[in-house]
């Protein structure tokens, strides 16, 4: 088999949640430029109808610098509870494998329906990936990184909680803080709705964030107690 063959038959198992085992030792390189290149045409599909975005946003190079800072975020965060088979390009690769069901953002739903229905459609696409990736990234933490039962539950959303504070201190989503504060423009646009459904995600991590930093600090300790014995 090709190894381009082998990487996109990966691809398919890990999107449709199947068990495979990917050949690391002799692919790396080439589950990485799938990756980023899947990753780069996403980001470009992520924005290209965005009024707002910026030009970085529009060359897709955002998406494709996320998957780095993701994939260290996610290796640093998880590293302390002592998961099975984990190094940074092993997080990297996974994440940038999952790169691809963000090309639903691409599809151009403003051009064929009305804004109120585009607005909808918008809100269900943002659902559809995000429910995706996170189960995703629990079979990720289950099947490779053998952790379970509540420490899956901190790993897989401890990591998502801590980005989505960031993201909106850094204020990279830039409309955020405009519909927080009742700012928003003039001229509805089909983002309006995926916007409001991100400001309810984002108090919603604020007010998740100290409870899974308590379990998460139990689970160190646990995780040290477990090693030093």
């Amino acid at each position: 088999m090709h190894p381009l063959q082998k990487v996109f038959h990966d691809q398919i198992s890990l999107l449709t949640f199947k068990k495979f085992k990917p050949n690391l030792l002799e692919l790396k390189k080439w589950y990485i430029t799938f990756g980023l290149i899947t990753a780069w045409i996403a980001g470009i599909g992520r924005y290209w109808d965005n009024p707002k975005a910026e030009l970085w946003q529009y060359l897709g190079l955002g998406s494709v610098v996320y998957c780095f800072f993701l994939a260290l975020i996610i290796y640093l965060i998880i590293y302390p509870l002592k998961p099975k088979n984990w190094s940074y390009c092993n997080v990297l690769i996974f994440v940038l494998l999952t790169s691809l069901p963000a090309f639903i953002y691409a599809i151009p739903v403003e051009k064929f329906t009305s804004l109120e229905t585009a607005q909808f459609l918008n809100v269900v696409f943002l659902a559809i990936v995000a429910l995706w990736r996170v189960i995703l990234f629990v079979l990720f933490l289950k099947r490779s990184a053998g952790l379970n039962g509540w420490q899956i539950f901190v790993a897989a959303l401890l990591p998502i909680v801590f980005i989505i504070n960031i993201l909106t201190l850094l204020n990279l989503e830039h409309a955020v803080f405009q519909i927080m504060a009742g700012l928003r423009g003039s001229e509805p646009t089909v983002n309006d709705s995926a916007y409001q459904i991100l400001m309810l995600i984002t108090l919603l991590s604020y007010i998740l964030l100290p409870i899974l930093v308590i379990m998460y600090g139990w689970f160190v300790y646990k995780a040290r107690m477990k090693s030093s014995k």
